[in-house]
């Protein structure tokens, strides 16, 4: 019994700190570190977790190999679309509107989040 609580307090502690990475991915800042340590977590008691983050971690490095390896081209294609992501979900989770009537610019309705009002 106590062996089953200790597994899913790790599977609350290991999920919630995945949630927050992948939430944090967009953004500048340690976002694949933290779905990493997430991950890591859940690996502690989990295989299926153990061969995930083994394949993740794989992924991510042939993706960080394959994008240093691009022209400059294409690597700013990869900044504008990672820009894009942020900027859209920033609009998305109200981010833009709440500086914008913080700057006194309340009246500009088009920021405001679709999904939030």
């Amino acid at each position: 019994m106590l062996r089953r609580v200790w597994q899913l307090c790790v599977a609350v502690v290991g999920f919630a700190v995945l949630g927050l990475g992948v939430l944090a991915i967009p953004y500048p800042g340690p976002g694949w570190l933290i779905v990493f340590a997430g991950l890591a977590v859940l690996a502690s008691e989990f295989v299926w977790a153990r061969h995930l983050l083994r394949y993740a971690r794989r992924h991510y490095d042939g993706w960080t190999a394959w994008v240093r390896r691009q022209d400059r081209p294409v690597k700013f294609a990869v900044l504008a679309a990672t820009a894009v992501v942020i900027g859209m979900t920033l609009w998305l989770m109200g981010g833009l509107w709440l500086v914008a009537s913080q700057l006194g610019q309340a009246d500009w309705t088009w920021l405001r989040s679709p999904l939030l009002g």
